[in-house]
């Protein structure tokens, strides 16, 4: 199915996926199937994410070609979130061997698991390649469905102004690392950068990507849910940061993205190094918006 008909698929059953819940069931479908890399497709997505145009796949590039699996599985009548408004919250990749432009890997799609988030309920979609029966790369992502909840907090305290966060990490004992390798909250990298991001943005990536979930994509769109201006793809402030990063040694790469970037913005990218790779953030003044890490193969 293309993906234009996918996303008007979840537009229609999105009103219906009411009373949402963590003990909802979710469906075992696994779907997927080879996919051809188109040479042009890569090249503007390498473009606009700022990765070389030539040697392996960006180690996040195999996210974008499972995308369309992605969206036919939560565009599903039996998938119990809404499809439209869906937030990332959170991704983890571990590329096993390196993809190239030729390859034509399997992908496969499924959704591994339903948990109670601060600000709704959050699903775990895992995505991985094979190629020639060996898995190549794999991720897992979490996709949060934002929705009145009845935890104490997730209303303001009396005064303050609502800030939408996705933050969840906790901290590792007697470090400055959040138990996931990232950041801790109150901690500020070394400043590496300034971006400046414009208003289209999120237009240009989902013409690269095929991201077109509509708080990305206008201010008007964007307000139908909550937000008020149109916010970056957490995937391409993920892929940015990556492409900072001695990327052809890559091996993995994690990220929580703890606040939407509204467009337009100018935000910092951070960065030192932590073990054997880089520990990353990206902010505007006192805001994290992102904090991550990477693992790249020794030298």
């Amino acid at each position: 199915m293309p993906l234009a008909l996918t996303l008007a698929r979840g537009a229609l059953t999105s009103p219906m996926k009411r009373g949402i819940h963590a003990d909802a069931e979710l469906p075992a479908t696994r779907i997927g199937g080879p996919v051809r890399i188109d040479p042009a497709r890569l090249a503007a997505y390498a473009r606009i994410c700022g990765f070389p145009g030539d040697g392996p796949l960006p180690l996040p590039y195999p996210h974008v070609l499972g995308f369309p699996l992605v969206m036919r599985l939560m565009a599903a009548r039996r998938f119990p979130l809404p499809l439209l408004g869906l937030v990332h919250t959170r991704i983890e990749i571990t590329g096993h061997q390196p993809l190239h432009p030729k390859d034509m890997p399997v992908l496969t799609v499924h959704a591994e698991a339903l948990t109670p988030h601060r600000r709704g309920t959050e699903v775990t979609i895992v995505t991985r390649a094979h190629r020639d029966d060996d898995l190549v790369w794999e991720s897992r992502s979490g996709y949060l469905a934002r929705h009145r909840t009845s935890s104490e907090t997730d209303r303001p305290a009396p005064g303050t102004r609502h800030r939408t966060s996705y933050d969840t990490g906790r901290r590792a004992p007697e470090t400055g690392l959040l138990a996931t390798g990232h950041p801790a909250p109150d901690e500020r990298l070394p400043a590496v950068g300034t971006w400046q991001l414009p208003a289209d943005l999120g237009r240009r990536y989902g013409a690269a990507s095929g991201d077109r979930n509509p708080i990305h994509l206008h201010p008007l769109t964007a307000r139908a849910f909550g937000f008020p201006r149109a916010i970056a793809h957490g995937m391409w402030t993920f892929a940015r940061c990556l492409a900072e990063s001695d990327s052809p040694r890559l091996t993995a790469a994690s990220a929580e993205f703890r606040a939407p970037v509204l467009l337009p913005a100018s935000v910092t990218y951070a960065a030192e190094p932590a073990g054997s790779g880089t520990a990353f953030q990206l902010r505007s003044g006192d805001r994290i918006h992102l904090s991550g890490r990477t693992s790249v193969h020794p030298s």
